[in-house]
């Protein structure tokens, strides 16, 4: 009987389109974001069923995504960006308000971020434009990734949420990365280099005087100095590196950490995440888990690499890079080497809309390692 049951699983299992190595890292990476959550909250299971909660559908959104093959991703996305970019039109005409900015639409049922599925929808919409040629890609699929990734960065910058308008913005110029363009203004090598320079201070100058408000600019200007302003702008940055430097080796144990049982860790279950793990698990604990993160990575871009035609690949290997992005950001974020731009550490903070996006992500690397394309794409 429990040889019966066991194949009927594993049948069941073969099923779906699944990549086991990939699944089970994702596991082991949940399970120890929900024991950290369980400490951060002070031994309290509230949190940790909430987010049982959404791993569970998060999951199902993953294993349903891992059976729809890539051509439809292809030939969706030019109707994804235009309902996305309508999305976020909406947001800044009806959007609902919180924490000073505009960024949701709540249309009763349900209430969402539309820049959270523009993580997604964003890479699909650029790797479709660019693979339709051979690869390093022609200016004119350049130009119009470039369109498309200014018009949906500015839309959600003007929220106002620069945080996730820059990561978006990169998740594009991945993909463009990826295929191999250049960019050659003209033929000299030095010169080339020097109006590329040029043209980035320039960016620069502008971004600060005419785009970043208020607020923006502090998180700029306290990242270099956090002990300007110890009980205000900088708060978050010295509470966040005192716990992480107290943690040691081994750390101080589950739930005995004394910044974030304090509280003096603001944040503490989402974006500080790291603070906790690092202050209760020390090196150790920090090294564990970016030995689980790096697996990952290896796996989806092995998977991407595998992959037989130009959309796939450019497609897995950019949401890849975007998993690394946000690992990269939160940690150093919480440490102080980039500013606090409220990024949540990938399947360890609590959340529900991050989480769902995430694994779409996976679901959408497994589904181009499973599906074979049809002949016309490779």
């Amino acid at each position: 009987m429990i040889l019966y049951l066991f194949k009927r699983v594993i049948s069941f299992y073969k099923f779906f389109k699944i990549d086991t190595p990939l699944f089970i890292f994702i596991i082991l990476l949940s399970s120890l974001g929900l024991l950290i959550l369980y400490s951060s909250s002070g031994g309290s299971m509230n949190l940790v069923y909430k987010q049982l909660i959404h791993l569970g559908l998060a999951t199902s959104v993953m294993l349903i995504i891992a059976q729809i093959p890539p051509i439809l991703f292809l030939r969706s996305a030019p109707i994804l960006i235009i309902l996305g970019i309508i999305l976020l039109i909406l947001v800044l005409f009806f959007g609902s308000s919180g924490g000073g900015a505009q960024r949701w639409l709540d249309i009763g049922i349900i209430r969402f971020q539309p820049s959270e599925i523009m993580k997604i929808i964003v890479p699909i919409t650029i790797a479709a434009i660019l693979s339709e040629k051979t690869l390093p890609p022609r200016a004119f699929p350049v130009i119009i990734s470039l369109v498309v990734i200014s018009t949906v960065v500015l839309l959600i910058a003007r929220q106002p949420d620069l945080g996730t308008a820059l990561l978006i913005g990169a998740s594009g110029v991945y993909v463009l990365f990826f295929s191999g363009f250049r960019i050659k203004v003209v033929k000299n090598i030095w010169l080339n280099l020097t109006i590329l320079l040029s043209f980035f201070i320039s960016s620069l100058y502008f971004a600060w005087n005419y785009l970043l408000i208020a607020y923006q600019k502090k998180r700029i200007l306290t990242l270099f100095n956090p002990e300007s302003d110890p009980l205000g702008s900088g708060y978050h940055i010295i509470q966040s590196k005192i716990a992480i430097g107290s943690g040691g080796l081994t750390g101080k144990g589950l739930t005995q950490g004394s910044q974030s049982q304090l509280d003096f860790v603001p944040e503490q279950s989402t974006d500080f995440i790291f603070s906790v793990l690092a202050e209760e698990l020390g090196f150790l604990g920090f090294m564990l888990l970016i030995i689980i993160y790096s697996f990952i990575i290896y796996r989806c871009f092995s998977l991407s690499l595998r992959c037989e035609d130009n959309f796939s690949r450019l497609l897995g290997s950019s949401l890849t890079f975007v998993f690394f992005t946000y690992i990269f950001v939160n940690i150093g974020m919480v440490s102080g080497l980039v500013p606090v731009v409220g990024v949540p550490l990938p399947l360890i903070s609590y959340g529900g809309s991050s989480l769902m996006t995430l694994m779409a992500s996976f679901g959408i690397i497994m589904s181009i390692h499973k599906h074979k394309s049809p002949r016309y794409l490779q």
